[in-house]
């Protein structure tokens, strides 16, 4: 990864005049030049940067005051729709199927002057089945899923922000696994609109930064209302969440998980222990239930046409989500929304800053055959509730390991 350049300061950059602004789109050009070929976050484009200097020439059209993301180079994950672009999915149906309206995340991020670097690689369909893109900290390792091109781009440096989205852990993990950040909104609080749906009630849009002070530049864009907390004074009251949640780690990760609640005990925050998700077997399940009814539900017409084009483990996926009935799905969605009621409680009853855990079960596993397991971000997602990433340690070997 390279050094992290903060989003307000690549808007500065380009905004400061044309010529700083090109030199900054020349040191991107040879980036990707470079690393690309080994780590492919980016969906293959041959006009990749003619595309950009398209979009710049119109940018430049613009008169003062500019826009605030005035010719920033974003990724999109490759299920947003977005004008000019084919929407693949890393999927094997043909693209003229996937075809549809760009949604008002990437509308507004444009309106804001936001340069579309390109598509950025996904797991098929943003299911687990992954696409070629190698971890830039370590090219031997994942960077994760399903949103592995989004969290790839920001980490190689090739853009200071990008969007995907998270139905089980498909934003946090790869935030953790490329050392990141990664920011999943509460359920809704961006719109999912112009995406190709996986889970209809667990899907959610959020986006990756190199670092928090982006994140919180990115917030101030991307929602309506958005109202910042007001600065907490330290000491922080921290939740940590039941041992049955937190033992899905693998050693590594706990290990880490837990020297970092010591740190932050010793540094006079104090630390809660909190006897929540202890059900979590059962939430899993619920979980996994829910998404592979819906999934079987929002691919059905695909599906029917194209079930050989589909790899086996998506295929599998829906077809059990086809055994799902509709009771049992619907008592998933009052699962969700119980679980979110229990979190908000809890934090109320314990008076609670934060709740803390462990970014993914471990540090990015070797190989690119798998984007890891998104255990640890399932009850989040099931419940609906905001989730940030950041790296907050690594492994003798230099993986990084994640706080979320």
């Amino acid at each position: 990864m390279i050094r992290p350049a903060s989003l307000s300061a690549v808007c500065r950059q380009c905004r400061r005049n044309s010529a700083t602004q090109q030199a900054y789109y020349e040191r991107i050009k040879a980036r990707v030049k470079t690393s690309e070929s080994v780590i492919e976050a980016l969906v293959p484009d041959s006009r990749r940067f003619a595309r950009v200097n398209q979009q710049l020439q119109a940018i430049h059209s613009i008169d003062s005051p500019y826009p605030p993301l005035y010719g920033v180079p974003i990724g999109v994950k490759d299920i947003f729709h977005a004008k000019g672009y084919a929407t693949k999915a890393n999927a094997e149906v043909p693209s003229e199927e996937l075809t549809g309206a760009q949604g008002p995340i990437i509308s507004r991020l444009r309106a804001a002057g936001a340069v579309i670097l390109g598509k950025t690689v996904t797991a098929e369909f943003a299911h687990y089945d992954p696409g070629p893109t190698r971890n830039p900290i370590n090219y031997e390792h994942t960077p994760g899923g399903s949103s592995s091109g989004s969290a790839a781009a920001v980490a190689a440096g090739y853009c200071p922000l990008s969007v995907g989205t998270q139905t089980i852990g498909s934003i946090i993990r790869p935030g953790a696994f490329c050392g990141i950040v990664g920011f999943k909104p509460s359920f809704n609080r961006l719109s999912n609109e112009g995406i190709i749906t996986l889970s209809e009630s667990a899907d959610q849009t959020g986006y990756f930064t190199q670092n928090i002070e982006s994140a919180i530049f990115a917030a101030e864009i991307l929602f309506d209302e958005w109202r910042p907390i007001p600065r907490i004074k330290s000491p922080l009251r921290i939740g940590v969440p039941s041992q049955a949640y937190i033992q899905q780690a693998d050693a590594v990760g706990l290990n880490h998980f837990e020297n970092h609640v010591q740190t932050l005990d010793s540094t006079q925050h104090e630390i809660v222990q909190l006897d929540i998700l202890g059900n979590i077997s059962q939430i899993n399940t619920r979980h996994e239930r829910l998404v592979a009814a819906e999934a079987a539900l929002s691919h059905r017409e695909l599906y029917e046409q194209y079930a050989g084009d589909y790899s086996s483990v998506l295929s599998e996926m829906i077809e059990s989500g086809q055994d799902v009935s509709v009771t049992e799905r619907k008592q998933a969605q009052v699962s969700q929304r119980t679980l979110r009621r229990q979190i908000t409680d809890v934090m109320k009853d314990n008076n609670l800053d934060t709740l803390v855990s462990p970014a993914a079960t471990g540090p990015p596993p070797e190989g690119i055959d798998s984007t890891g397991d998104p255990i640890m971000n399932l009850p989040w997602s099931h419940a609906g509730v905001p989730v940030i990433t950041f790296p907050v340690s690594q492994t003798d070997a230099g993986l990084p390991l994640g706080l979320q």
